[in-house]
């Protein structure tokens, strides 16, 4: 029977069509093999020996033998110090200069070892390398909210193959995270307690949708997963921005965080999938009512127009069957 479900934090609904439903164990036979990509390659702007095709902002490692790289984005959609747009015509219509900063971070020397397969160390610099740049970008006076994330694979939107993050400060701060912050802010004043707080604690309690747990942190696939093996990974410390993670916590993020992709990668072959890290926009201050949270979504397919017109997504994997699915393959 097919059934509704809404997420308690963004108040998004979900169909699970369970009336078509699939099997987790049958989408990695239906998703097209990545074609394998060299350990070098010559054109790549972020491959070892190419490093003056962009502009390095920081280094781990001795700068002949890097280990990570931040870089400038050479194409940015946010610009630090754009020019004042001219005057416009219409007093209807609100235009703003695209302020704001673009930034890289090249996970590894290696063109073809994505975070999954890169040694558990290095994944530990990435997450180093993650909040030193998010704090740096977040102390810009123009910027009110910092987005990091990552898309992996072409059906992801990537356009480089060579493993890479981004961070993004961006000069405003768009309408459904403010909803999404107003939604915390509304549900903390009534309950006096941290809505995803409260979810996790449901998470544990049922148990059915855990994927991994560590001192530091839960992984769970979302009781209304927006798409299958669609995970949440959320620090057990109340805590709403991911700057102030303590070095404790960095560390053990690098570890869940490999093993749920590696889950990923043995599990369903290596699919796109996309990340963003979901932190307090900088503009709101301090506050209680928030909890960062990183988002993983597994690219499977694409929007319907019901989807698109609705904004309701259509899951046709149970979620409490992709966490089985992925409790069952070892990381």
């Amino acid at each position: 029977m097919p059934e509704l479900r809404q997420n308690l934090a963004t108040k998004e609904w979900v169909v699970i069509a369970t009336e078509r439903a699939v099997r987790p164990e049958a989408i990695r036979e239906q998703q097209p093999k990545p074609a394998p990509l060299p350990e070098r390659e010559p054109s790549c702007p972020f491959c070892p020996g190419n490093e003056k095709m962009s502009e390095t902002i920081s280094v781990q490692g001795d700068p002949g033998r890097w280990r990570l790289r931040v870089v400038k984005n050479q194409f940015p959609f946010f610009v630090s110090g754009a020019p004042r747009l001219p005057e416009g015509r219409s007093k209807l219509y609100s235009r703003l200069p695209a302020e704001g900063v673009q930034e890289i971070v090249v996970e590894s020397p290696a063109h073809d070892k994505s975070l999954a397969e890169l040694p558990r160390e290095q994944v530990r610099g990435v997450i180093v390398a993650y909040q030193e740049r998010f704090r740096a970008v977040s102390d810009d006076l123009k910027v009110s909210l910092t987005m990091l994330f990552k898309n992996h694979g072409a059906g992801a939107g990537t356009s480089l193959g060579h493993p890479h993050s981004q961070i993004i400060g961006s000069s405003v701060v768009p309408a459904h995270i403010r909803h999404r912050m107003d939604d915390a802010e509304k549900y903390f004043k009534q309950n006096n307690e941290c809505v995803i707080c409260r979810m996790v604690e449901e998470e544990k309690a049922q148990g059915e949708r855990i994927i991994v747990e560590s001192p530091y942190f839960n992984a769970f696939v979302l009781f209304a997963a927006l798409s299958p093996f669609h995970i949440w990974i959320v620090p057990k410390r109340h805590n709403a921005n991911f700057g102030d993670i303590t070095a404790a916590e960095a560390e053990d993020l690098a570890g869940v965080l490999q093993t749920v992709l590696l889950k990923i990668f043995r599990g369903l072959g290596d699919p796109a999938y996309n990340f963003v890290l979901q932190s307090n926009p900088q503009d709101r201050g301090t506050t209680e009512a928030f909890h960062w949270y990183l988002s993983l979504v597994v690219r499977l397919g694409k929007a319907t127009g019901f989807e698109m017109g609705s904004g309701m997504y259509i899951n046709n994997v149970v979620p409490e069957e992709s966490a089985r699915f992925l409790n069952s393959v070892k990381a």
